[in-house]
């Protein structure tokens, strides 16, 4: 007999993994244990995926004291009677983390000595969720992968500094991108003040509205020198990256999982940036040259979109894993940067924007246009990888053996000219081979290119589609602040909320729209600039090529002129 649970709450997918669940619903359910907080089963509509343990109740039709509650008690403690065993993975920040991994490295840490990155169960490149992954996504809340949200919208302002007739609902999706990245507490003004906050980040406004200001130390860093290392007497390999900042003369010696501990620092700390991403891992076949070169080429894009990044190029973590050579100082940075308080919502307290107004609806009538223009570019992105990535193939596949096919076929002929020697022309057989000759080393000619061309314009685009997947994300958060905005005005003018509370909520959804301005403008200034130096890139390299086949025809020509 299938398992029947009902829902507690309304839940809304956010990916194909997920169904949609109404309060009340009754669901089938494909297994009672959930992994990570997630149960999966179907919807009265037929649909099949996953939705949150905490939202739904088992019902078990012997007996009612048999009820299996997969939420917790208000206390915080599991419910009674409650089977649901709470998985430690659970804990983990949702942009996943490889650092639990031979943890040892980070202690044992130093330019010669670190531990080959060992693929992680269930996590893909930059620690997001692997496609074939069944589970998604790990159960967000911090403390409690059992936590449910009260049914109550009644929150409570740690701030304190307002008597509150009346408060803005909280959104029940404990799911979406708005909750998670604390952007929502922030707006709601639940993020308390620091006492004293040691960094600052500003936005100014420029001819085209708000952008980051500079770095006032800017810097570059060149990737070089991956070099195949090993310790524990040749048990475990890695490959080591040579980094030279701008503003050092000595190198320091960082592999892939240092990137990746970095990269997730990142992820957690600036909620409303988009973190260019890591290239991708990969289990087997890391070794090998090809792959080597192409992880130091998109390294290398990575690190020139960090550095020429106003805001990422000051983190202090950045700074640090930049330049630190000392194993000691490099263990203390690091726990420094793991116990940052700065991080999400709290990130949105260390902005500093204008004083200029700004009518949000201009705003969010801005924010659409950009959402309608990255999404449109996010397809062309694809359709080009697409192109360009059949285009290589055939460069190194059919076109070299349509050429060698065409070689060997006026060698062919050469050779039957030969059969009747009182009328064999050795300089025109000699000429008919050669030229058979030099269509065969066009076809290599062919194969070899996109090393030089293709490869190029494809590690931009991956760069740009990691970024433009960033921003639904990004913009879901404006979104987010701005109908708490018009929440609060229409409960103002309802007389249910002081006009003060109001106030503070535009002000606060102020600051979350010049960020996303200002990283709005900087994606449009970096995307000039590297798309025109891709297409340069590419037509001169093209230019080359031909160049270079058209020369190996002219001379192959020339052995006919004096026949």
């Amino acid at each position: 007999m299938a398992l029947k649970a009902r829902a507690l709450y309304n839940f809304q997918s956010e990916n194909k993994e997920e169904i949609s669940i109404q309060e009340n619903e009754e669901l089938v359910l494909f297994s009672e244990s959930s992994v990570d907080g997630w149960l999966q089963g179907s919807n009265s509509r037929g649909e099949t995926g996953l939705f949150p343990a905490s939202y739904v109740e088992v019902l078990h039709p012997r007996s009612a004291t048999m009820l299996t509650n997969h939420s917790t008690s208000p206390s915080g403690s599991p419910a009674n009677g409650s089977s649901y065993v709470s998985s430690s993975s659970a804990n983990v920040s949702h942009q996943g983390s490889f650092e639990d991994e031979d943890d040892d490295d980070w202690d044992d840490w130093d330019d010669g000595s670190t531990v080959v990155e060992e693929p992680h169960s269930g996590t893909s490149t930059n620690g997001h969720p692997s496609p074939n992954l069944q589970y998604p996504r790990t159960y967000p809340h911090p403390n409690n992968a059992g936590y449910r949200p009260k049914p109550s919208l009644e929150r409570q302002d740690s701030l304190g500094t307002a008597k509150r007739g009346s408060v803005v609902g909280r959104n029940l999706n404990r799911f979406s991108s708005f909750v998670r990245s604390g952007v929502e507490a922030f707006i709601l003004g639940d993020v308390p003040m620091m006492a004293k906050i040691s960094e600052a980040y500003y936005i100014d406004m420029g001819g085209k509205g708000p952008q980051w200001r500079p770095n006032p130390l800017p810097l570059t860093c060149s990737v070089e020198d991956p070099t195949k290392q090993t310790k524990f007497k040749g048990i475990k390999s890695y490959i080591s990256y040579r980094l030279t900042p701008s503003n050092s003369t000595s190198p320091v010696y960082r592999r892939y999982k240092h990137f990746d501990w970095l990269y997730n620092r990142l992820l957690h700390k600036f909620t409303v940036i988009s973190v260019p991403h890591l290239p991708e891992k990969q289990a087997t076949g890391r070794f090998e040259e090809d792959f080597i070169e192409k992880r130091k080429r998109r390294l290398i894009l990575w690190m020139d979109h960090m550095t020429s990044h106003p805001t990422l190029s000051q983190y202090e973590g950045f700074q640090h894993f930049l330049g630190c050579r000392d194993d000691k100082q490099w263990k203390l940075g690091k726990r420094r940067a793991e116990k940052d308080e700065m991080v999400g919502g709290s990130f949105l307290l260390t902005l500093q924007i204008p004083t200029e107004h700004q009518d949000l609806q201009d705003v969010e009538d801005r924010v659409d246009t950009f959402k309608a223009f990255s999404k449109k570019m996010d397809d062309s992105v694809m359709q080009l990888t697409n192109v360009a990535s059949e285009l290589a193939r055939k460069h190194v596949g059919g076109f070299r053996k349509e050429f060698q096919k065409l070689g060997n076929a006026f060698q062919a002929i050469s050779q039957s000219f030969q059969m009747d020697p009182p009328y064999s022309l050795d300089a025109l057989n000699g000429a008919i081979s050669h030229t058979g000759k030099t269509y065969e080393t066009v076809g290599e000619m062919f194969a070899e290119q996109p090393k030089n061309d293709l490869f190029l314009m494809l590690d931009t685009l991956s760069l740009y589609q990691g970024l433009l997947s960033n921003f639904p994300d990004i913009i879901h958060l404006q979104k987010g602040a701005f109908a708490k905005v018009k929440e609060s005005q229409r409960m103002s003018d309802e007389g249910k909320m002081d006009q003060e509370e109001a106030d503070g909520i535009r002000k606060r959804c102020r600051v979350v729209g010049f960020a996303l301005q200002a990283e709005m403008n900087h994606f449009h200034e970096r995307r000039v600039s590297d798309f025109k130096k891709m297409m340069q890139s590419y037509l001169k390299e093209q230019i080359v090529f031909y160049q270079r086949v058209s020369q190996q025809l002219e001379k192959t020509l020339q052995m006919y002129d004096n026949l």
